[in-house]
């Protein structure tokens, strides 16, 4: 992937991770645009990074990711990088949830962090392959290959979506768009809620070792802790997802 020059698109790019990622593209001289629910989150990170383009949208629902697409491609049609990495992740016991009354609840894991990005990568994908260069970033979780047995759903989805991007690398490798992975280890952000990835990895150490990988071309990207895991055998991701559930399982009790 070309660092430079580019027009891209961040999903749940005002926090976290995606914010992270806009700060480095920016300095990087890309044009940025950024999307997201929270009003407030996306002005904060205009305030802090002026040059970027906001669009508040909940990516939840299929006709606001339609309208996102078409809103994009008309007002910004050198757009030519889709970096899917809103998600969010919920933990809980699964003999205690409610899901005859509140289905809807768990449900949202499975839209954001796999319906979303599916939806998104396959709008955009047919329009890229006009470009000269275009790239779709996925990003996934360490948790895609050693499942945290606290959040069920979570592991799930973003397994799903591992999957889903090697299918969309396969399938897209005669044309011109590059698909990436990137499968971050527990990050010291906000993910499920404040303070629970403390003990993760600093969140700026972790996007500059992303963006070292996006330099030297990999096209699956870990770090930290993920690194391996990416490349575990199927012993040692039983024996890995054992001790983090009896290391995590009281937080749900």
């Amino acid at each position: 992937m070309n660092l430079s020059g580019n027009t891209i698109l961040i999903t749940g790019g005002g926090s976290g991770i995606g914010l992270a990622f806009t700060e480095r593209f920016i300095k990087n001289r890309n044009q940025v645009i950024i999307c997201g629910r929270r009003e407030h989150v996306l002005q904060k990170a205009k305030e802090n990074f002026p040059g970027i383009i906001t669009r508040i949208c909940d990516l939840s629902i299929e006709s606001e990711r339609i309208a996102l697409f078409d809103w994009v491609i008309t007002n910004y049609p050198e757009i030519n990088v889709l970096v899917n990495n809103a998600g969010i992740q919920q933990r809980f016991n699964v003999l205690k949830a409610d899901v005859r009354h509140n289905w809807n609840y768990f449900n949202r894991e499975i839209i954001s962090n796999l319906e979303t990005p599916a939806h998104l990568s396959m709008l955009f994908a047919p329009f890229f392959t006009k470009k000269r260069e275009a790239t779709i970033i996925n990003v996934t979780s360490g948790l895609a290959f050693t499942p945290l047995a606290i959040a069920p759903i979570y592991s799930a989805s973003k397994s799903a979506l591992h999957s889903f991007t090697m299918s969309l690398r396969h399938q897209l490798s005669a044309t011109s768009i590059e698909v990436i992975e990137v499968a971050p280890p527990a990050v010291n952000t906000d993910l499920g809620g404040t303070g629970l990835h403390t003990h993760g990895e600093p969140l700026n150490a972790f996007a500059d070792g992303i963006f070292k990988g996006l330099e030297e071309g990999k096209t699956e990207i870990g770090y930290g802790t993920s690194v391996d895991r990416l490349r575990m055998s199927r012993d040692e991701i039983d024996k890995y997802t054992e001790k983090m559930y009896n290391a995590m399982k009281d937080s749900i009790e």
